[in-house]
């Protein structure tokens, strides 16, 4: 049987089922199985892998973690998927299909009741678009150790990913990916290799746990929250965004000031000029100085 991702056969699930594709829940049907492979290598997948998928669709990507890993435990929100996907991949008897919205699922626990301890494992997925980063912040503040975690993700937001300090694309959210991983965008995928056809092209992001920072923030929550603040106005100094954090009292004023010579940091410079050591270095001094 032709694989799942042939354009002829998935056209033809579309058909038979009388499918109708949700542009809400960002479903676009990857049908070149060239780039699945990349994706599984991507991975570095093995036998002995256990994988998570997230947004099995109609099972074009599942079907080759199937075949590369032990065992797919895969999240579908889409009732009417379920039993199109018990049928495209009944061959195969290390797939589990959950029909369960991933941002509400107890990952942890969900984890633990399938799989058995001490294996490796990793997330691989298609993400939907109009989800990504609640997707990823959620998996990465699940406190599950993936031993690594390969996406795909509309190519803009994967830009933001990976972006380095001064550039356009850098903000609090490169700041909180690359906080906990190292990250890379290893190809990108056109829009012509989905039916049907996205606005936008894609881009396949690899990332894995990184050394933690050296000093680490006093607070993670706080060094989150100070870091969204930071870049709350963007085109502003950083002493404007941090006015708008902390206020305007002549005392507070003062007490910045303290803290911005004694990280010699410029009141003028921008957030998106600031690396993440510089970041930590602001947080830990503000707690110093009695503001967080």
């Amino acid at each position: 049987m032709p694989l799942i991702a042939s354009p002829a056969r998935t056209q033809a699930i579309i058909n038979r089922y009388g499918l109708n594709v949700k542009k809400s829940l960002g479903q676009n049907f990857l049908t070149d199985a060239n780039i699945l492979e990349h994706i599984v290598k991507a991975a570095d997948l093995s036998p002995k892998d256990d994988v998570i998928e997230i947004g099995p669709g109609i099972g074009s990507l599942t079907e080759f973690l199937a075949k590369n890993s032990h065992q797919v435990l895969a999240f579908e929100i889409d009732e009417q998927l379920i039993p199109i996907l018990d049928e495209t991949l009944s061959q195969y008897d290390n797939i589990t299909i959950l029909n369960q919205d991933i941002l509400k699922a107890n990952l942890p626990k969900v984890i633990k009741e399938h799989f058995e301890a001490g294996r490796p494992l990793k997330l691989v997925a298609n993400l939907p678009y109009y989800i990504t980063t609640p997707i990823l912040m959620n998996v990465l503040q699940s406190g599950i150790h993936f031993d690594a975690i390969t996406v795909m993700m509309q190519k803009e937001v994967a830009d933001r990913l990976v972006a380095v300090p001064g550039t356009k694309a850098y903000g609090s959210l490169s700041i909180a990916v690359q906080y906990q991983t190292d990250c890379r965008v290893v190809f990108e995928v056109p829009r012509t290799a989905f039916i049907p056809q996205p606005n936008v092209d894609s881009a396949i992001i690899t990332m894995t746990k990184r050394e933690p920072f050296d000093p680490v923030p006093f607070d993670e929550k706080a060094f989150s929250k100070f870091v969204k603040g930071s870049f709350q106005h963007r085109r502003k100094s950083f002493w404007n965004n941090l006015l708008a954090i902390f206020g305007k009292d002549q005392e507070v004023k003062d007490r910045l000031t303290n803290v911005l010579n004694a990280v010699r940091i410029s009141p003028q410079i921008r957030a998106e000029k600031l690396t993440i050591e510089q970041f930590i270095e602001m947080v830990n001094a503000l707690h110093d100085e009695g503001l967080l």
